[in-house]
């Protein structure tokens, strides 16, 4: 091969890895953060297994993986990768999640949510991140109506919070984003963390009524202090008769996201992978 034909394959295959690379997107306008605490730098936490656990995220972001449409719009999934509100678990909660939802024609968006220890703030980037979404829904070519959220422990925590507690932006609203719908059309709470109060009620501050949307719930009974959460926010969802899917493990434990562990919730994708082709007509 002449020297020509090289360089030029070195450039295509460069352009190919380019446009492989997800976008990433700015949550808030230039000095329009709420509840902004710090200005320290984002750090990985040094760790012995594959899972980035990213910390001291203080400019949260949106990293965008879209599905082929055909198109079409593709329905879409906000997604909150877990770390009890301390880290973010971003690839094994985060980014491979949004690969295997692209696998069923699912656009996908990676909330990088601020941590640590600030969930009024992490909630505002959630509540922001589904009103961009829709507000660039032409654009990304999804549909706004078809507009889900998905999340992991603490993620799940999040994403029950942005599926009961809608009805006005947590944060003054900073351009025309904020006025669409924050309230997730379908929700997939995964292994979810600090739901539970005494008698299976659900804390005061997440109502659970008729609006909440169709929910998708997963946890192992091994689950430590958390499998009490999947079952209170069952409960509460069957009380005001939201469509709710529960699956309930014997074994599993917390924090497996997609990896298969020899354990019996190795087999839940496939399980939310038919729901999601029922709840956006797939």
């Amino acid at each position: 091969m002449n020297t020509w034909a090289v360089g030029l394959a070195a450039v295509c295959g460069a352009l190919t890895l380019a446009a492989a690379e997800p976008a990433v997107v700015r949550l808030w306008p230039e000095g329009k953060i709420p509840l902004k605490t710090s200005d320290a730098p984002e750090r990985v936490n040094p760790s012995k297994d594959d899972i980035v656990r990213l910390t001291d995220v203080n400019e949260p972001t949106l990293t965008v993986f879209l599905a082929k449409g055909g198109g079409r719009p593709t329905p879409a999934v906000l997604v909150c990768p877990g770390g009890g509100y301390s880290i973010l678990a971003w690839n094994h909660e985060g980014t491979e999640v949004a690969e295997w939802l692209n696998g069923q024609g699912i656009s996908a968006f990676v909330l990088k949510y601020r941590v640590p220890k600030n969930r009024d703030a992490a909630f505002c980037d959630a509540q922001r991140a589904m009103g961009l979404i829709r507000s660039r829904a032409q654009s990304y070519q999804v549909d706004p109506a078809r507009l889900g959220i998905m999340g992991f422990s603490a993620g799940a925590h999040l994403s029950v919070r942005t599926s009961t507690c809608f009805e006005k932006r947590f944060y003054e609203p900073v351009d025309e984003a904020d006025a669409l719908p924050s309230r997730p059309d379908f929700a997939l709470i995964i292994y979810p963390a600090y739901l539970y109060t005494e008698g299976y009620k659900m804390p005061g501050d997440l109502p659970v009524t008729a609006a909440t949307p169709p929910t998708f719930l997963l946890q192992a009974e091994d689950d430590g202090p958390y499998v009490d959460s999947s079952l209170t926010y069952f409960i509460a969802l069957k009380a005001v008769k939201v469509p709710v899917e529960m699956h309930l493990f014997p074994d599993g434990g917390h924090g497996y996201g997609l990896r298969k562990r020899g354990k019996t919730t190795d087999v839940w994708p496939g399980l939310a992978e038919a729901w999601l082709k029922r709840v956006c007509g797939l």
